[in-house]
């Protein structure tokens, strides 16, 4: 039986000459599907020895279409745009993923480690977590939900406390072994951070309220990104100073000792859960309620308390 299906060239090289016929590259359209300029030229040759015509004239630095090449980009770029359109509608609506946004190091220590736990528990919804130190419009950038640090006064209108916080330094078991004080920290390496806006998590203020000030340590290794630092401590390169909410998984899983018993309660900031402005759809409801639950278990059982204004920021306490 005679069928034209069976005499039809090769469609699958058809997506790599419309993508390199519009923008008259093949490197460009690699880009676009993701593939290697090698393939996209492949193929091209496929193509055009089925069809038995050349579609490009290819010059050194130079791609421009044969007329052969123009008809058919024509006609192509339609049929695939339609197909497209009609396996859309097939395929039907796509859920939006849940979008959360948080900084690099509350995302990398706290959220990242429990997202198994919402999709053991939902596992039909998406999420999409967008991890930046930089305060982004949650409307503008298309973002849900965002789990934020800071004062009081500075929370936005309408943003839940999720937990306060607590830092105490931490090391790895080994070098947690013993108690850091004059005799000790002239061979111990501090882990500092480095952001000024934080004196209570460098290591300047630490050493001043133990009376520690006038000792200089072995050495000081600074990050100016908080997961980092505090993977140095797991890897047992020095001692940090732990935000204690942030790292009680690693705690907990013995990849980090307190060191001591000093711990400083930080007075006037505390995690928040911002949701974004409009109608909350049921998989944000269902994300915002787990991270409150998984906020509880952190230990914030109850709102933190805290105050107007950045300061004072605790000293260190028995824990």
């Amino acid at each position: 039986m005679h069928s034209p299906l069976a005499h039809l060239p090769p469609l699958e090289p058809l997506r790599g000459f419309v993508a390199a016929a519009r923008h008259l590259s093949f490197t460009r359209a690699a880009e676009e599907l993701f593939l290697t300029q090698s393939a996209i030229s492949r193929q091209v040759q496929a193509l055009e020895a089925a069809l038995g015509v050349p579609l490009f004239v290819r010059g050194i630095r130079s791609l421009a279409l044969t007329p052969a090449g123009a008809r058919l980009a024509m006609a192509a770029d339609g049929w695939l745009a339609e197909y497209a359109n009609l396996a859309a509608e097939l395929r039907g609506p796509v859920a939006r993923p849940v979008t959360v946004t948080a900084t690099i190091g509350i995302a990398a220590l706290w959220l990242v480690p429990r997202l198994s736990r919402f999709q053991d528990l939902h596992p039909e919804i998406d999420v999409r977590l967008a991890a930046d130190n930089r305060v982004l419009d949650l409307a503008r950038e298309g973002i849900d939900l965002a789990v934020r640090y800071c004062a009081e006064h500075d929370a936005p209108a309408g943003a839940e406390p999720l937990f306060g916080e607590s830092t105490v330094p931490v090391a790895s078991p080994a070098l947690a072994a013993r108690p850091l004080d004059r005799e000790t920290l002239p061979d111990t390496v501090l882990l500092d951070y480095d952001d000024i806006r934080y004196p209570w998590l460098r290591w300047g203020h630490w050493l001043t309220t133990l009376g520690l000030d006038g000792v200089r340590p072995r050495a000081v290794l600074v990050f100016n990104q908080y997961d980092q630092l505090i993977q140095a401590a797991v890897a047992g390169q020095g001692i940090a100073i732990g935000r204690a909410q942030l790292v009680d998984r690693l705690v907990t899983g013995g990849q980090l000792k307190i060191v001591g018993d000093g711990r400083a309660e930080v007075t006037g900031r505390a995690f928040w859960l911002v949701r974004a402005p409009g109608s909350q759809r049921p998989q944000v409801a269902r994300f915002a309620d787990w991270l409150r639950a998984e906020a509880a278990a952190t230990g914030a059982t109850t709102p933190p308390t805290v105050e107007r204004g950045d300061g004072p920021h605790g000293e260190p306490a028995k824990s």
